[in-house]
């Protein structure tokens, strides 16, 4: 059996068609936003970050969230703008890395939605998420230290995703593929 070529990926996704949000978890750095947008453009949804437009609806960024109201206020406006993200109908969602630990978030994902968990090593993700300083839960730290505590928390509420997939160094493209063809799978 031989893989489809990213230009088919595109193609044959025109076929499926998903009657509730696809919405991508895992930790900061796998690649959410990117194969979100792909993922995106693929099955012909609208692509929404949830970090994006929680800074919208708060008027701050992220790291001024948590550190003007903690991260417990940060979780409950994130819970409220993805119910509102869910309610408005079929698109794909990029989540922030804590939202689907959250119970009452994990509970509305897990009833209107199909949840993608992308899994990738400590490794790649400390690579990643080097790039950018914007994280909240990095200030200040040893990257591998609180990716590593952080997957083993996690990781086995990631597990409960209706899909998972392993992200690698790959180009996206690939994870995009590999996520298409598993819901094929399970939606069709």
């Amino acid at each position: 059996m031989h893989s489809t070529p990213p230009s088919n990926a595109t193609e044959n996704s025109g076929k499926l068609r998903l009657n509730r949000p696809l919405v991508l978890v895992g930790l900061m750095g796998v690649g959410k936003s990117t194969v979100g947008r792909q993922l995106g453009q693929a099955l012909s949804l609208e692509f929404v970050d949830s970090d994006n437009e929680i800074t919208r609806a708060a008027g701050m960024s992220i790291p001024e969230i948590f550190e003007r109201f903690g991260e417990d206020y940060f979780r409950d406006g994130e819970r409220r703008v993805l119910a509102r993200l869910i309610e408005s109908g079929p698109k794909v969602i990029a989540t922030g890395g804590g939202s689907f630990i959250n119970e009452a978030t994990r509970a509305l994902i897990k009833e209107k939605c199909l949840s993608v968990w992308i899994d990738a090593d400590i490794d790649l993700l400390v690579a990643r998420v080097a790039r950018k300083n914007s994280r909240p839960l990095l200030i200040g730290k040893d990257p591998r230290v609180v990716l590593t505590e952080l997957a083993q928390i996690r990781n086995p509420i990631y597990a409960l995703a209706d899909v998972h997939v392993r992200s690698d160094s790959a180009p996206h493209m690939k994870m995009t593929e590999q996520i298409l063809k598993a819901i094929a799978t399970c939606t069709g």
